[in-house]
């Protein structure tokens, strides 16, 4: 872009300033909206995320379900019958090792915890509880779930006769770290631990119902030497966790079910609202455009004999087509930027002085982004009004009254 061009675009916006100031503000606040709905809708989405998945794995891996088998008659002929569903019994990872090493290569796989888990009952005195063991070995389930981090009283121990529990059934059970609970199956099988930690996921049903224990003691209390009922699974990708769990299930054989089969609803919720801020964005962005549009229309009116004068004085119509680009670009960058300063202003007065229901993180790579498409927006919306600046007669121009 030549510097005569640039002159001159600045110059036509500096005659009418409180216009330019008009349509700087009506940028900057519909930058504004799209920075701070934005940055609002990915920071809520980020949490919610979180928060699923503090307490649990993106993929489970356990042994595919029980099916009733039906065996075909003879010549051809079938057998029509109305039948239940079979019962899921407890069942091992048939090979959990060589499940385990196999998934260990993987390159998108991030972590891998053997796991085996089922009912139980906790007793203290007369008081019974229903619970769910655990059985973990604690480097690999911590690369998991960071249970360490939960630890509201003693410390995340787990093996030799210590267990970890929660904190809603230390309150039922009236328990203490240092205290002795009694654990009971459902086959008599029993074992007294000692409280090593009491923990807070914040999820009801886990903070009433788990208790960690090491893998060999759960294995003896439901009577399943040397087997895991389960495999957790992170990768690198959570959005992609469905179709690695697809490959995992062709690997091994068995069910692999990833975070986002689990939890469809909130996938849907999800979509939902990253389309709708899409299109609260697409909207605000064209009444922007419109709004530079209508300007540099109004401009090419009000300065008809101007551009015929420089029309006679040489000036090309590539020239003035670029003169009104140039300000459509200006108007949009420089809207742009006091937009994405506002939006983040206002993202900082939510996070100071609003519900403290999260944090929204500030993604610093969301201005030059903006900006640009402000700038590029800018451009296309001065084209129509450039082109008739440009298409002007000289003569006719400068008679224009």
């Amino acid at each position: 872009m030549h510097w005569l061009e640039t002159t001159v675009a600045i110059k036509f916006l500096r005659q009418n300033m409180t216009q330019t100031l008009l349509i700087l503000v009506g940028i900057a606040v519909g930058v504004s909206v799209i920075v701070f709905i934005t940055t609002l809708i990915n920071g809520l989405q980020e949490n919610i995320i979180d928060r699923t998945l503090g307490t649990q794995s993106h993929i489970r891996v356990e042994p595919p379900d029980e099916r009733n088998l039906i065996a075909p008659l003879g010549n051809n002929t079938r057998r029509l019958l109305l039948e239940d569903p079979r019962a899921q019994r407890l069942r091992s990872v048939n090979n959990w090792l060589a499940v385990q090493q196999t998934l260990d290569t993987l390159p998108e796989v991030t972590a891998v915890s053997p796991v085996i888990s089922g009912p139980a009952f906790a007793r203290r005195g007369n008081v019974l509880k229903s619970v769910s063991l655990v059985g973990i070995d604690p480097q690999r389930y911590q690369k998991i779930i960071p249970v360490q981090d939960d630890i509201i009283d003693g410390e995340f121990r787990v093996g030799a006769g210590d267990a970890v529990i929660g904190a809603l059934l230390a309150r039922d059970l009236g328990m203490r770290t240092g205290g002795k609970l009694r654990i009971e199956s459902g086959d008599g099988r029993t074992a007294t631990v000692t409280i090593a930690g009491i923990f807070e996921l914040g999820v009801r049903e886990l903070d009433l119902r788990y208790v960690y224990l090491d893998l060999k003691q759960t294995q003896s209390l439901l009577d399943l030497p040397g087997a895991v009922t389960v495999i957790d699974v992170t990768v690198n990708d959570l959005f992609q966790a469905d179709q690695i769990a697809v490959r995992i299930g062709r690997l091994t054989g068995l069910k692999a079910e990833s975070w986002i089969e689990t939890n469809a609803q909130l996938m849907n919720a999800l979509s939902s609202q990253r389309l709708s801020t899409t299109m609260i964005s697409f909207f605000v962005a064209m009444s922007v455009a419109f709004g530079i549009a209508s300007v540099l229309a109004i401009s090419v009116t009000q300065r008809t004999r101007e551009i015929g004068i420089l029309r006679a004085m040489g000036m090309q119509r590539g020239q003035m087509l670029q003169v009104f680009l140039v300000q459509g670009a200006v108007l949009g960058l420089a809207g742009s930027a006091a937009g994405s300063a506002a939006g983040y202003a206002l993202v900082w007065s939510f996070n100071t002085f609003g519900p403290k229901l999260f944090y929204i993180p500030l993604m610093p790579s969301l201005i030059p982004t903006t900006m640009l498409a402000a700038m590029v927006t800018g451009v296309l919306a001065a084209m129509v009004p450039a082109w008739r600046a440009a298409r002007l007669d000289p003569v006719e121009a400068i008679r224009y009254v």
